[in-house]
């Protein structure tokens, strides 16, 4: 538990007679919270950036065997390196934006700048959470559309039960394919949720901190 979310608490207690803390005393606290979550952030972020490389280059090392089946389709090989190219781009961008945020909050003076800090902050997460499930969306549908093609018996089955009548079949692996990808996608969401949403909720409370201290100084 931080240093302010303890004030608060000792606040409650009737019983004990604590000195009214200040604007200039609140905001230090509120500044050095801010800057320790978009910290944590950036970390997260390179550590992301690290993951998408390994995960790209590694394949090309593995072995022969791999390289060979990467070689096979060129489409497929070229829709692979654009949506790797784009993937790592993102990122580096979004750890780029973090990093000129994290460095923004660190040398804020007044409440507003820090206020201003923190919306563009979580609206850059936000953009960035969003991009990448497009790009994963779509990276996904190619993915199971380049199965299909690739492996002549399944896709001889399928059309085989179309022809036939086996109209059930057909569409239930439809529905399937459908289900994997909304399912990819929930878990993907999941993940950035525990890995973002939480810290990005903390500095939403950060930011209405801010926003009560702003009205205090207004009225006072």
């Amino acid at each position: 538990m931080d240093e302010l979310e303890l004030l608060k608490k000792d606040w409650q207690k009737d019983n004990i007679d604590y000195p009214k803390l200040t604007r200039e005393d609140i905001f230090p606290m509120l500044l050095k919270k801010s800057s320790s979550i978009v910290k944590v952030l950036l970390y997260i972020s390179i550590a992301e950036l690290i993951l998408w490389v390994s995960i790209s280059v590694a394949p090309m090392f593995l072995s022969e065997d791999i390289n060979t089946k990467l070689n096979l389709d060129n489409v497929y090989n070229n829709f692979n390196l654009i949506i790797t190219i784009i993937g790592i781009t993102i990122v580096i961008a979004f750890v780029y934006l973090l990093y000129k945020s994290y460095k923004s909050i660190s040398v804020t003076d007044n409440s507003k700048k820090l206020m201003e800090n923190i919306l563009k902050t979580r609206l850059v997460v936000k953009q960035y959470v969003g991009f990448n499930l497009v790009l994963i969306a779509i990276s996904t549908v190619y993915e199971m559309s380049s199965l299909f093609k690739t492996n002549s018996d399944f896709t001889n089955e399928i059309n085989g039960a179309a022809a036939d009548g086996e109209i059930f079949k057909y569409y239930a692996v439809i529905i399937l394919v459908v289900l994997v990808i909304i399912l990819s996608l929930a878990v993907l969401f999941l993940v950035y949720w525990l890995m973002y949403g939480i810290l990005l909720k903390r500095l939403n409370r950060n930011y209405k901190e801010l926003k009560k201290l702003e009205i205090r100084s207004s009225i006072d």
